[in-house]
């Protein structure tokens, strides 16, 4: 793995960017423990609060707590929408990146799992549904490259565009944590965890030549913070 988010770019005060935080073999690694997780927590298709449009993404969670999305609004929740049941544990490998990028004392609480198939985009948003904002947002991505967005506080501020590719990792913190970002699509790369023989199964969003992208996330303040 390469080293701390200290060592990667900044791409804005707070916002760092790791490439290729995950060599092959901890994609494939990853990409194994999130078959586990979706098969006890499938993805399913949020909607957009009071219009009840649907996301183009495919999303599910791990961990205490999963962020989701519909007519009502946005909110964490300890169960499944659609099934009832808890939420997997995190992966191994998720929480191994949480501890060496994040720089926070506190584990994350809830792990968003998003699947873009080759049209499927996210808009321009903030995540700001947590108490702890003093923690940092992880990114993780696995699959085909994707354009992502970032601007500034204000939905008006300039935005700028980095790709995003298989085993990256992006730390969204500090003076960054409440920038508005997004993606604007998938880029037609052939992804490092795809080339030649994997020693791991590939999930099929990603045989098809799609993006899983991990966000962990501290919800609640730790005690005593």
């Amino acid at each position: 793995m390469a080293p701390t988010a200290q060592a990667g770019i900044v791409l804005a005060p707070g916002l760092i960017h790791v490439p290729g935080y995950l060599d092959q073999a901890a994609q494939a690694r990853l990409a194994a423990e999130l078959d586990a997780v979706l098969a006890h927590a499938p993805a399913y298709i949020p909607r957009m609060p009071r219009t009840d449009q649907p996301f183009s993404v495919r999303m599910s969670n791990c961990g205490s707590l999963g962020w989701v999305s519909d007519r009502t609004g946005y909110r964490y929740q300890a169960h499944h929408p659609e099934t009832g049941a808890p939420w997997p544990a995190m992966p191994a490998t998720a929480l191994a990146a949480w501890t060496r990028l994040a720089a926070y004392p506190a584990p994350p609480e809830a792990c968003l799992v998003n699947l873009y198939d080759a049209g499927a985009r996210m808009g321009l948003h903030q995540d700001r549904d947590e108490d702890a904002r003093d923690a940092p947002v992880l990114s993780l991505s696995l699959g085909a490259t994707a354009l992502f967005r970032y601007g500034g506080l204000k939905r008006s501020d300039p935005t700028r565009s980095v790709r995003l590719r298989a085993g990256d990792a992006l730390v969204i913190g500090g003076p960054a944590r409440l920038i508005h970002h997004g993606v604007d699509r998938l880029i037609p790369e052939v992804p490092d965890l795809l080339q030649g023989a994997p020693p791991a199964p590939v999930p099929a969003i990603l045989a098809a030549g799609g993006r899983c992208n991990l966000t962990l996330r501290r919800v609640t303040r730790p005690s005593g913070a």
